[in-house]
């Protein structure tokens, strides 16, 4: 298989076993959190400043008092990284095209440069967040094999992608291919690993919120 070939299939019947690997898991992932069920709370609500389920989103996604210097690679890092990500995915010109080939929908870019910048960003981002968690006994005491696995695979997609921008190490057509490559396969992970916090993060926020307001406990 010569690259134009790997090229081919990785943008053939490779991203359309990925992408439906993606979508059914999404579903079922969903289907099987909201048909859990929970049972109603009899108790009359307690009303308290500050309880409710956007009031948590909102706390949640700031760092705790005092943590932020205590764990400041953990906290900048994770925001830096995170939003690199949203940048280079959401906001990257091929990637908005691929959307609209998928569902239809589109809207302006960025320039290129600036995607270049927020992938090297991001990188050394999650490049310093891998050395913490390795210099730090606990966090690498606490890490399993799906961290650094996650770390991994959600890593590489932005390195080649980068690689193949700036033309380094192998051929465009290659490279480009890899890069498709390991985007699948973070499609194809996302679903079942710690990565799907990006479709639970704010729901179950908002949903501890929401019960522990109706206790009155602003979490």
């Amino acid at each position: 298989m010569n690259d134009l070939q790997f090229l081919t299939w990785v943008r053939g019947p490779a991203l359309a076993a990925a992408v439906g690997i993606f979508v059914l898991g999404v579903v079922w992932r969903l289907l099987e959190i909201y048909s859990l069920g929970r049972k109603a709370d009899l108790a009359a609500p307690r009303h308290a400043a500050g309880a409710s389920g956007l009031h948590t989103v909102f706390r949640r996604s700031l760092p705790p008092p005092g943590m932020l210097k205590r764990s400041p690679v953990s906290y900048i890092g994770g925001y830096i990284f995170h939003i690199g990500l949203a940048i280079i995915v959401f906001l990257g010109a091929p990637h908005i095209l691929l959307i609209q080939n998928l569902i239809g929908l589109s809207w302006p870019a960025l320039p290129s440069q600036f995607i270049g910048l927020a992938a090297v960003v991001t990188m050394a981002a999650m490049v310093m967040m891998l050395v913490d968690r390795i210099n730090k006994p606990v966090k690498r005491f606490l890490s399993t094999f799906e961290d650094w696995f996650t770390w991994a695979v959600t890593f590489l997609p932005v390195l080649t992608g980068w690689m193949a921008t700036q033309h380094l190490l192998l051929p465009y057509t290659r490279m480009l291919a890899l890069h498709i490559l390991t985007v699948e396969v973070l499609l194809v992970v996302l679903p079942f690993t710690k990565l799907f916090h990006g479709f639970t993060l704010f729901g179950s926020r908002w949903y501890n919120g929401r019960v522990n307001a109706h206790r009155g406990v602003p979490v």
